[in-house]
């Protein structure tokens, strides 16, 4: 835009707000709440073509056009904001991640960037001196295969526990892996937890030993849970609080609508209540995740459609089948190449699953599966295919497979005959592609891996995610490993699998929009939708590749209502 496009249009919008002030023209017929101008809106609507201005009345969007179109809904109480360029597009949708995991997180010790074993065991060591005694310390986000060095000694690259019982013996230490996955322990918190090197290996997970079969605190997927005892009695923090702080973070990232990957009845409870005093801004979509059991007795009074002006919907079930790559519980067709011992663990029996099946068409509900390996993603479709060949007349069931990491070739086209949705995370591939190829082989890596072209190609819906808190929940981070695939080192991720920038961006909203059978009331900005919008301080659609990382979220809009600026913070 020239110097003096820009001096036009501030002189128009001015002498627009002086005909206000004077009361020398009509109040519009139909007058918008909040009208953006002056930038570039992006509808991601095929009917709707581009503007430079959006209008909003109540919470939907009233009309998309140039400034001048724009300006018939300007009226005396309207809010005008003057984009100066900036980008609008649809309100990015977050198709998978842990809401109140993401503000679990924020109250433990953040161990996403450490860089080796050793900065881990000084954080801890920092906050055993100010815990009080016996106090369970808690962290997330560890990786070992993202640390400068491998720690010594080791068993399959993970470290022993002693040096970190060194400077916490008598405080329980609890250290959950960034996928979730596996945690590590600290020898006081497996001696509450009474394991020892007589404890068995429970189904679906791995107690990690040494060669005299002792325990060095590693504990892969269902393993985790032997450490219960030691998080037993410990002070959890405020639920109402946990939310809070997810609810801030979503909003600042340009998130409005979260699709949450598995929580329980009191969640959903606690969800309605905050709804309902106004303290919960982004808009959320629920997956139940408990047992079999509970969903066979409460799930008819949970589906919950729309509720608080389009704030809550629970139609979704979640389930796990694996676990994840980098503790090596994903479950392959083949054994890891650098496991040979193992192919992964299975981690809830298939007739389980199958019951949950039932459950959800049953009671109308979408059915979505945690499955990363090519055996878990196999098993998961079989088991889908019998559901929907069971219930012919069913022909829109919309199950997803969440994260759809490594495909065998063979089942690729099944995910477009079948109508099943990959939910995948853009971030994880550059965020695991390190390590890819020691995990699986060039071939299985080339063949399977994070192929969402190959998928698309079969017509399947593909929507994007963080799974945050295993990564940031930032979309921009997300979009920019989509469309990229590089990695920090400046190599590209078998780049014939990339999205195109249009393609990603439709991954962040309508066919996320999609995946919730939502896509009538959000997802684009087509007038009569719900006026969910983000503001982008550059047009990540055009800018060189390299630039999208620095673009920042401006506004986040929710209903026509402002609930975040990059000036004012969280309104």
């Amino acid at each position: 835009m020239t110097r003096f496009q820009r001096w036009n249009r501030r002189l128009i919008g001015s002498l627009c707000s002086l005909a206000v002030v004077l009361g020398c023209y009509a109040e519009p017929e139909v007058a918008a709440d909040l009208v953006l101008r002056g930038g570039k809106v992006v509808t991601v609507d095929s009917d709707v073509p581009n503007g430079e201005a959006i209008a909003m009345k109540g919470d939907t969007i009233l009309a998309v056009g140039s400034d001048r179109d724009i300006s018939a809904y300007i009226g005396r109480e309207t809010e005008v904001i003057d984009l100066d360029g900036m980008l609008a597009l649809p309100g990015f949708i977050e198709s998978h991640g842990h809401f109140t995991g993401i503000g679990q997180a924020k109250t433990q010790l953040n161990l996403r960037d450490v860089a080796n074993w050793d900065e881990v065991v000084a954080m801890v060591e920092a906050v055993v001196a100010d815990a009080a005694g016996g106090e369970l310390i808690q962290g997330r986000g560890w990786h070992q295969e993202k640390w400068d060095r491998t720690p010594q000694p080791n068993v399959d690259g993970l470290p022993t526990h002693h040096s970190l019982s060194a400077v916490s013996p008598e405080n329980p230490v609890v250290l959950r892996h960034a996928s979730g996955h596996a945690s590590f322990a600290n020898s006081r918190a497996m001696e509450i937890s009474g394991i020892t090197s007589n404890t068995p290996d429970p189904p679906g997970g791995e107690i990690v030993r040494d060669a005299a079969g002792e325990p060095i605190g590693a504990f892969r997927e269902t393993a985790q849970r032997l450490l219960g005892p030691a998080s037993a009695g410990a002070a959890s923090p405020d639920p109402r609080r946990v939310i809070e702080l997810a609810n801030e973070e979503v909003l600042s990232k340009g998130i409005t609508s979260f699709q949450d990957a598995g929580s329980g009845f009191e969640t959903v409870d606690l969800l309605k209540q905050m709804i309902d005093d106004g303290s919960l801004g982004v808009r959320m979509w629920v997956m139940l995740r408990v047992s079999n059991e509970q969903l066979a007795e409460r799930l008819p009074d949970y589906r919950i459609i729309g509720y608080g002006n389009n704030h809550l919907t629970v139609r979704a079930v979640k389930r796990s089948i694996d676990g994840a790559l980098g503790p090596h519980g994903a479950w392959l067709l083949e054994p890891y190449d650098d496991l040979p011992a193992s192919s992964g663990l299975n981690t809830s029996p298939i007739e389980s699953v199958e019951e949950t099946a039932l459950l959800a068409v049953r009671h109308d509900f979408q059915l979505c599966v945690h499955a990363i390996g090519d055996r878990a993603n196999r098993e998961v479709l079989d088991i889908f295919e019998a559901a929907y060949s069971a219930n012919p007349t069913r022909t829109d069931m919309r199950w997803r497979i969440e994260h759809a990491q490594h495909l065998h070739p063979d089942d690729i086209p099944r995910f477009g005959q079948l109508g099943v949705i990959a939910s995948v995370q853009g971030v994880h591939c550059t965020s695991d592609a390190p390590y890819v190829l020691e995990r699986l082989g060039s071939r299985r890596a080339e063949e399977g891996a994070y192929v969402w072209q190959k998928l698309m190609q079969t017509e399947a819906v593909v929507t994007n995610g963080t799974d945050a808190p295993v990564e940031d929940v930032d979309p921009i981070a997300g979009y920019y490993a989509t469309v990229s695939r590089r990695l920090k080192d400046g190599s590209v991720f078998y780049p014939d699998q990339r999205m195109s920038r249009e393609e990603a961006l439709r991954s962040y909203t309508i066919n996320g929009a999609y995946a919730a059978f939502e896509e009538d009331i959000k997802g684009t900005l087509t007038p009569g939708k719900l006026a969910d919008v983000t503001v982008l301080s550059q047009d990540i659609l055009t800018i060189p590749e390299d630039a999208i990382p620095a673009t920042e979220v401006v506004y986040t809009i929710v209903g026509g209502r402002i609930v975040y600026s990059r000036e004012a913070g969280l309104q």
